[in-house]
């Protein structure tokens, strides 16, 4: 298919038309910017002036759409237009020409025709001159500057502008892209963290509960069945407590804790009776110490879902739990029995351990959890950021 030509633009289209109309009135009305007598008329037809002025008016419509094309045809029409008895409309719309070459042209034309323009403009003043020995010789090169420098340099005075307002464009929308991906990560984390925290504050007693009214619906035994709904009492109500805290924790501002606190290392007893109560035997050995308080919630929550882990899947025996501070370090650690093939007591999802992870990732600790031998060794090791108390 044979390339289309751009259609030109309508503003342009009405430049070359008031030209037009302009360049025809004053030649109709006799005003010329040079006297039949010059002695550079070289064309005295009357009707001379028309041709560069109809020429220069047919290249305002490529101003946007050929910009080049149309300056070197304007060019040749300005030359013209020197050896007739001239029209003032022809001048000034080949300055127009000029200055949407540089506005509107490539970027290589828009570096060149201002360098262009300069030479002209000093060589057409300084030559004259010289071969004249007139300083009169330098109105050339002033003409030459109003007509051609002056517009180019306007031409690239605004297209920096308006690069420049292009290129803070960008970059604002650039920046409203980050904030905006910024903003979805920050959403993303705090989903990753609430659903991590609610994990750990629920599984523990939803499993209670759901062990002991297992045993309460198997087992024919009136003392079993009291004892298994106390512990689900207890469960229940431990359970919407730590509810009511979360939702507390996000209904507070930022920067106030009020009564919804993160649970610390010394509520590791009741967490312990808590498991004991719901059938776990379970002994702690805390010698931690005074640890910042990030640490101290990843080391309770790594805990309390070791413990819940182990009342879905230990086997009988002993649940040990210890913490240790060693070398600027909290170490914790959480054994149970374990015996391979035994099925849970109750299903899991396996996202225990990946929150447990991310925990201890966080705080640019370390996490392993697995079997060694007859038991099943969840351990973590969670650096002290510097300076906290010893």
């Amino acid at each position: 298919m044979p390339r289309t030509l751009p259609r030109p633009h309508r503003d342009d289209l009405r430049i070359a038309v008031g030209g037009l109309l302009g360049g025809v009135l004053l030649w109709a009305l006799g005003i010329h910017p040079r006297p039949a007598s010059d002695s550079l008329v070289l064309w005295h037809a009357p009707w001379g002036p028309l041709v560069p002025l109809a020429v220069t008016a047919a290249c305002e419509p490529l101003r946007r759409t050929r910009p080049r094309a149309g300056l070197l045809i304007g060019t040749a029409a300005l030359t013209l237009d020197t050896v007739t008895l001239g029209s003032i409309v022809t001048v000034v719309l080949y300055t127009d020409l000029v200055y949407a070459a540089v506005l509107y042209g490539t970027p290589a034309s828009a570096r060149r025709i201002p360098w262009i323009t300069g030479m002209l403009t000093v060589v057409g003043g300084v030559v004259p001159a010289a071969l004249w020995r007139d300083p009169q010789g330098l109105l050339i090169g002033v003409g030459i500057g109003v007509v051609a420098l002056a517009p180019a340099a306007t031409g690239a005075l605004v297209r920096d502008h308006r690069d420049a307002a292009e290129a803070a464009r960008l970059r604002a929308e650039q920046t409203a892209l980050l904030a905006e991906m910024d903003r979805a990560q920050a959403v993303t984390a705090e989903r990753v963290r609430m659903a991590r925290e609610l994990h750990d504050m629920i599984a523990g007693h939803l499993s209670a509960i759901a062990l002991h009214s297992t045993a309460a619906l198997s087992l024919d035994d009136a003392g079993t069945t009291r004892e298994a709904l106390a512990v689900i009492r207890e469960n229940s109500v431990a359970g919407l407590a730590e509810m009511r805290r979360l939702i507390g924790i996000l209904r507070d501002a930022p920067g106030h804790r009020g009564s919804a606190v993160s649970p610390t290392l010394d509520g590791l007893g009741a967490l312990v009776d808590r498991a004991r109560a719901g059938g776990l035997d379970v002994t702690l050995d805390a010698g931690h110490g005074e640890v910042p308080v990030p640490v101290e919630l990843a080391a309770y929550r790594i805990v309390q879902e070791s413990l819940t882990n182990a009342l879905k899947h230990a086997a009988q025996g002993r649940v040990r739990v210890a913490l240790r501070r060693r070398d600027g370090r909290l170490e914790v650690r959480v054994s149970s029995p374990y015996r391979p093939g035994d099925s849970p007591r109750v299903p899991g999802s396996g996202t225990g351990l990946t929150g447990m992870r991310e925990r201890a990732a966080l705080l640019g600790g370390t996490f392993e959890a697995g079997a060694s031998g007859t038991s099943w060794v969840v351990r973590a090791v969670l650096p002290l950021t510097e300076g906290d108390p010893a």
